[in-house]
């Protein structure tokens, strides 16, 4: 066999491992996510930052995103520009998008988040209560919901800009 053939099969052979091993690392972090099988979403009624209330079922929309995060998370922070980025990208009558915060301390720690992360979309301010509706364990954490607010793609962790508008704009 020539020697570029082999190198390609071993290069090739471990970039398949690398791929294996990846998913299996986010098969075991996803396991405890509500399905993405379009099964209904949970309740989401929660107070907003600035001071209105929100409730999921009263406001239609052809996609949502619901993205949980918590202010003091670092990749929550590094993500929070694809947010802003995607907001940019799909109209507000193509994909709803909403934050909610969880583990927070004060209105004024989200609020600080928001601020400096320029966030232009609602964010509720989440508890307990909806983290475990929403089995939301580690931040961030993002479902992707159809118009009939049916859980169709979900993740968690950092997701890039270009990942995000995929799974919003692929609805099954």
């Amino acid at each position: 066999m020539k020697p570029w053939i082999k190198s390609l099969s071993r290069h090739g052979a471990e970039a398949l491992g690398i791929m294996l091993i990846l998913l299996g690392v986010y098969t075991y972090q996803s396991r405890n996510l509500l399905p993405a099988e379009i099964q209904p979403a949970p309740a989401l009624s929660a107070p907003t930052l600035e001071g209105a209330f929100y409730d999921l079922r009263e406001h239609a929309a052809p996609a949502t995103l619901v993205y949980f995060f918590a202010p003091w998370c670092h990749v929550c922070a590094a993500s929070a520009s694809n947010i802003k980025h995607l907001r940019d990208l799909r109209s507000d009558h193509e994909l709803r998008i909403l934050m909610v915060a969880l583990d927070w301390q004060t209105r004024t720690e989200v609020q600080e988040y928001t601020d400096r992360h320029e966030i232009a979309v609602p964010v509720l301010l989440g508890d307990a209560s909806i983290a475990g509706d929403w089995s939301i364990y580690a931040f961030p954490t993002y479902y992707i919901l159809d118009g009939h607010n049916r859980i169709i793609h979900r993740d968690l962790g950092y997701s890039t800009l270009a990942g995000l508008w995929w799974r919003s704009t692929i609805i099954d």
